[in-house]
């Protein structure tokens, strides 16, 4: 909706002479963004806007001539997010508080009860050496041996023992993330769905080696020349990644078909039974399960790390492969009525931490889907 339309279509409410659908469109500004702090000054006085609208609604009611509006966001662009918002978060208010006033109908609509779906947040679960299982989450303190934690995040200090070294498993569930810094200083990020094995200890001038059994992790390695010289290397099911000192990431999920593993600084090496392959800042190589090759291209790391600054970031990326995404993070399954949906191809910055709804209802009002539909724990594309 162009800004020239807006005005006009508000003048014509504040005039009484709008319909019951063109109602619906102030309304759904609501429903369809998020708050911005930038009042268009263009467009007036925004008391003044909110008494008209209210001196309208309070006489469209005492008149008889208001409807209950149901909410059905549409797409308008976001330099009158605020006006709109305003408005109708107005009109829904004094809508409540002159029915309550005057009652001039009473209105009963069935409650239907569903599970609220939460953004993701820091949580793990830590599986010690002897089997025993630790919740990790905010709120909870947890110190043992040379581990500490204080529900967000799980810190190693070196005991500079060279014993014979326990392991550790750190799980992330979906809807959850969590950051651990190892016992060499090596600090590790875990996004969703996730799980990483790791000896409690290292012994300086021995191979530092941690597992990513599954999932995402994003590592900055403590330099081997703080470690007498040992290397520092990552196995996951397909590869092996063997770094000196150096930034990347990798992503091994058990329901994608391949790993890919981005570089932002310093070098590495990606090695599986067949190949091996140096890779530069930059860089990421993928290795399908298909043929086990590993190829090598130039990456948007800005794109790639995303997750660990709290966005994500989807650049002609299918609707299928971010719903999987957004399935990991909200704890939700998505699927699609038609599965041709699934190939549409979206580009966007979202924040993680808005609800999944605002995202679809984003997604839904630049017409990439029709609708959504949520069902206990589960999200229709419809």
């Amino acid at each position: 909706m162009k800004k020239e339309d807006f005005l006009l279509l508000l003048n014509r409410y504040l005039s009484g002479d709008t319909n019951l659908e063109e109602n619906n469109k102030l309304l759904n500004y609501y429903e369809s963004f998020q708050t911005d702090k930038n009042w268009d000054e263009t467009l007036g006085s925004k008391e003044e806007l909110e008494l008209k609208m209210r001196t309208r609604l309070q006489n469209a009611i005492q008149s008889e001539e208001s409807k209950i509006i149901s909410i059905q966001p549409f797409y308008t662009k976001t330099s009158f997010k605020l006006i709109a918002m305003a408005a109708s978060l107005l009109l829904l208010i004094s809508i409540s508080l002159i029915i309550n006033k005057t009652n001039p109908l009473k209105i009963e609509t069935p409650q239907v009860a569903h599970k609220e779906i939460l953004i993701g947040s820091d949580k793990a679960t830590l599986t010690l050496e002897d089997g025993s299982v630790i919740e990790l989450e905010k709120g909870k303190s947890y110190s043992k041996g040379n581990a500490s934690s204080n529900g967000e995040k799980l810190i190693y200090n070196s005991n500079g023992k060279s014993a014979a070294i326990a392991n550790n498993l750190l799980t992330i569930p979906r809807g959850g993330q969590f950051f651990v810094q190892l016992a060499d200083s090596t600090k590790v990020w875990l996004n969703s769905e996730s799980q990483l094995k790791y000896p409690v200890a290292f012994v300086d001038g021995q191979t530092r080696q941690v597992e990513l059994v599954y999932g995402e992790a994003y590592f900055e390695v403590s330099p081997s020349t703080k470690h007498k010289g040992s290397r520092f290397k990552v196995k996951t099911q397909e590869q092996n990644v063997e770094v000196i000192g150096t930034e990347f990431n990798i992503k091994a999920y058990r329901d994608e078909p391949a790993i890919y593993t981005t570089l932002v600084q310093g070098v590495v090496a990606v090695s599986n039974a067949a190949k091996k392959q140096i890779l530069t800042p930059s860089q990421q190589s993928k290795i399908t399960e298909y043929n086990g090759n590993i190829s090598v291209s130039e990456a948007d790391v800005y794109n790639e790390i995303s997750w660990r600054k709290g966005l994500f970031v989807f650049k002609g990326m299918p609707l299928k492969d971010i719903a999987r995404v957004l399935s990991r993070w909200y704890d939700v399954d998505i699927v699609f009525a038609d599965p041709a949906l699934g190939n549409v191809k979206f580009n966007g910055v979202l924040n993680k931490n808005q609800k999944l709804e605002d995202i679809l209802t984003t997604i839904k009002n630049i017409n990439f889907i029709n609708a959504y539909e949520k069902k206990d724990n589960k999200i229709i594309i419809k």
